[in-house]
């Protein structure tokens, strides 16, 4: 294989570099783009787990703080059932309900240091404690019914520090504390998960937004993490390069919103909050670092013709 030259190598960087601004440029007018970011922006990530928060928008987070606007985000899970979690971090072959509570204590003291450098205040981070793993169930079967975790034995939210602590398990309790955020928060912009997101958890957290939004109030814009097998590529950190669109959300035709280097930089800052996380899929969620984000206006494709 022959390598580049310094200067074939600089001649290459430079020429992605313009791409890259010229890619930025066509985003800013493309159809779905997200709305312009100023004081009077109002912005709520909705994030299944901890982590997705940062993978997603941690690039949108801050250039909305830097505008004066106002960013929160909500935790619908604490991230509490993850086998690989109980074997790796939780050092137990079989789960364990008290270490699986620990553990997602954990990662919520792991979520706040993460947007706590991406500069959001304590008033803008809410957990809401629901069941890893159970979202699906609450908007089906368990909608009245409590849904009991098979990893903590709770069937009712178990965290102090949730917003509602106690609240049972069930779609309407979720479906009720999911408004009170929506009521408390005033966003004008909504960052979800696709519902095309092949995790069951971002697929119900993307069909509860949309639900919840109906009335319009807010401009909601669609992401994706688990877009496909192998995506995004290359994994790792590879820094100075755009995400391309995921497969599954490819139909979507996804616009780019273009990053700093400065907030590429205080994104790998707050994902490196994540130590439990990186432990277990370092590779993966070190490819979210790049120079763009991808936001969605439709939650789904139309059929194909």
């Amino acid at each position: 294989m022959q390598l580049l030259t310094p200067a074939a190598l600089a001649t290459a960087l430079y020429a992605a570099a313009c791409l890259t601004a010229a890619g930025a440029a066509r985003a800013a007018d493309a159809p779905g783009a997200l709305p312009s970011l100023g004081p009077a922006t109002v912005l709520l990530v909705v994030a299944p787990h901890p982590d997705d928060e940062t993978l997603c928008c941690a690039g949108v987070i801050q250039r909305v703080l830097e505008a004066g606007g106002r960013a929160s985000i909500v935790w619908v899970t604490s991230g509490d059932g993850s086998e690989l979690g109980s074997l790796i971090i939780e050092r137990s072959l079989f789960v364990n309900p008290r270490k699986m509570r620990a553990y997602a204590e954990r990662r919520m003291r792991e979520a706040r240091a993460a947007t706590a450098r991406l500069g959001v205040g304590d008033g803008g981070r809410l957990f809401l404690g629901y069941p890893d793993g159970g979202l699906r169930a609450l908007l089906g079967e368990n909608r009245t019914r409590p849904y009991r975790s098979g990893f903590t034995d709770s069937a009712a939210v178990p965290y102090p520090g949730a917003l509602f602590p106690g609240h049972p398990y069930t779609g309407e309790s979720l479906a009720r504390d999911f408004a009170a955020v929506l009521e408390r928060t005033q966003p004008t912009l909504i960052l979800a998960p696709s519902p095309l997101d092949s995790h069951p958890d971002h697929r119900a957290a993307g069909l509860l937004t949309i639900a919840a939004s109906n009335s319009g109030a807010a401009s909601v814009r669609y992401w994706i993490v688990h877009g496909g097998e192998g995506w995004p590529s290359p994994r790792g950190l590879v820094p100075g390069i755009p995400l391309t669109a995921a497969p599954l959300a490819a139909r979507l035709e996804p616009v780019a919103f273009a990053l700093s280097v400065r907030e590429e930089d205080r994104k790998l800052a707050a994902l490196k909050a994540y130590e439990t996380q990186l432990r277990v899929t370092e590779p993966f969620l070190l490819a979210f670092v790049r120079t763009t984000e991808l936001f969605s206006l439709e939650p789904t494709a139309p059929p194909a013709p």
